[in-house]
């Protein structure tokens, strides 16, 4: 697989994520060298530096210690001699501490080794000054000279060789730091010459690979840039090869695409623009032809607007009528109505008269038959009076006048029953008429109220029609604004059709610089 067989994007991504490898390692390179410097200088300052500061004061306080004793032995009272020996006492136990303090910095062998020999030398100085310090306290004040003998003798070379160990083991921490400082040195040279050397890679590595892709993105394209110069001069025969699966072979590819289906478009126009042009007449006239017969159709349009405005006046009219109409069989609705409720009224009179009829037939009925039983009781009584003879003469006579009372009842109740009997037929005959007129009545109510319908239905029919009627008109009305505008739209095409074959002419023309 060669590199043309990339894309352009992947040989990009590969080369810059290479230089940025290389990048990184050089930066994680030189994290490490400077991480391992900055460890060994921690080194340098907290194990030979503090080491060799503590060391240097511990002799200090050892000098301080062998003042406080010369004190001691100088003194000319019991209060300074105390004081010089406390003061003696104190800076040793500062020493003891300054070396406990100083012995886990000691890792180098050397130095371990001297810090033994200092404690050895340490062991004997503390016999040797506890040994002074008795004879200095059992001597007389300013005048001791056992002390003295002892200082020089004791006291003296083993403070010297406590002050040669101290510095010999002070030289050992500061070889171990110049040790130090050596080795960071070095470590940094090396890290200079190794970066200097991935530098120096990166940099040729990024210079090839720029070099490479530069080489195979600018070549494609510059063939691409030549057959786009030879495309816009009007030149389509030159075919292009593509080489390789990158964008820029993508590239080529689908220019030569390009000029394949240009060269069939140019071959296309050119065949049917002369075509264009024949059609582009034809349409102009048949446009004329159009725009001839859409104003007839608009006049006639007009003529249909006027008529329907005359139609819809007098449909608005007949609405208006109608309407009327219907005010009108409505009142007369509510006046047979009135008229049905009161014969309904008359009817329930003559019914109420009827039935007093017949209850006044039942009373004359019972008065009847009291005077047939008066009758009756004035016969019974005429009876008994015969046969009272003489006595009941008086009583008969009563009797007699009592039966003629009864028999002028009976005649008169008969006769105002059959009164009442004629009455009540006449009655009867009223309330079956009155009947028949309330019948006709709802009849004709029922009709009226039919017709009032019917009317108001003609009314809304008539109303209904009338918006109709006013809705066809403005159809109408938008129809013709509609045809004018077609009209207009017509002339409008016919100038298009005209200007399209001038440009087609123009597009034959245009069509010809291409080969």
């Amino acid at each position: 697989m060669q590199l043309s067989d990339f894309k352009t994007a992947t040989k990009l991504v590969t080369a810059f994520v290479l230089v940025a490898l290389i990048g990184a390692v050089i930066g994680a390179f030189a994290l490490y060298n400077m991480k391992r410097i900055d460890d060994a200088d921690t080194r340098l300052y907290e194990q030979e530096l503090i080491g060799l500061s503590l060391m240097k004061e511990a002799n200090v306080e050892r000098l301080r210690g062998v003042v406080a004793l010369r004190d001691a032995m100088i003194a000319t009272t019991g209060q300074e001699r105390e004081e010089a020996l406390q003061r003696q006492q104190q800076a040793r136990q500062q020493v003891a501490a300054l070396l406990d303090k100083a012995a886990p910095l000691f890792v180098s062998e050397a130095s371990r080794q001297g810090l033994e020999q200092l404690r050895k030398e340490w062991a004997n100085d503390e016999k040797v000054t506890a040994a002074m310090n008795q004879l200095v306290g059992r001597a007389d004040l300013a005048t001791s000279t056992e002390s003295l003998k002892y200082l020089k003798a004791e006291l003296v070379p083993q403070s010297l060789r406590m002050g040669n160990a101290m510095q010999d083991l002070s030289k050992l921490k500061e070889e171990d730091a110049h040790a130090v400082s050596e080795a960071n040195t070095a470590l940094y040279e090396r890290s200079r010459n190794v970066t200097i050397v991935l530098i120096l890679l990166g940099v040729a590595a990024g210079v090839a690979l720029g070099l490479g892709i530069s080489r195979h993105v600018t070549r494609p394209l510059g063939q691409a840039l030549i057959a786009a110069q030879r495309m816009s001069e009007g030149d389509m025969g030159q075919r292009l090869e593509a080489q390789g699966r990158d964008e820029t072979a993508q590239l080529l590819q689908a220019l030569e695409r390009m000029r394949a289906e240009l060269q069939g478009i140019v071959r296309t126009v050119r065949d049917n623009a002369e075509s264009v042009a024949t059609a582009s007449a034809e349409i102009a006239q048949g446009n004329a032809d159009l725009s001839q017969r859409t104003e007839e159709q608009a006049a006639a349009l007009e003529e249909t607007a006027a008529t329907m405005d005359e139609l819809g006046s007098t449909v608005r009219n007949n609405a208006d009528n109608a309407q009327q109409a219907n005010q009108l069989a409505q009142g007369a609705s509510e006046v047979a109505s009135r008229g049905g409720q009161v014969v309904a009224d008359v009817v329930a009179t003559m019914q109420g008269i009827n039935e007093s009829s017949r209850k006044i037939a039942d009373i004359i009925g019972t008065i009847d038959g009291i005077a047939f039983q008066t009758n009756i009781l004035a016969l019974n009584a005429a009876v008994e009076a015969a046969r009272a003879g003489e006595q009941g003469r008086g009583f008969a006579v009563v009797a007699g006048e009592v039966r003629n009372l009864a028999q002028r009842s009976a005649e008169a109740a008969k006769e105002i029953k059959s009164l009442i009997g004629a009455s009540s037929e006449r009655v009867e005959q009223g309330t079956a008429l009155v009947d028949k007129a309330g019948q006709t009545m709802d009849e004709v109510v029922t009709a009226i109220r039919r017709v009032t319908d019917i009317v108001g239905e003609i009314s809304s029919a008539s109303a209904e029609q009338s918006n109709g009627v006013s809705q066809i008109g403005e159809a109408i009305t938008q129809m013709d604004k509609v045809t004018q505008q077609n009209a207009a739209l017509v002339e409008q095409s016919a100038a298009a059709a005209e200007s399209l074959k001038v440009q087609a002419q123009q597009l034959v023309q245009a069509v010809a610089f291409f080969r």
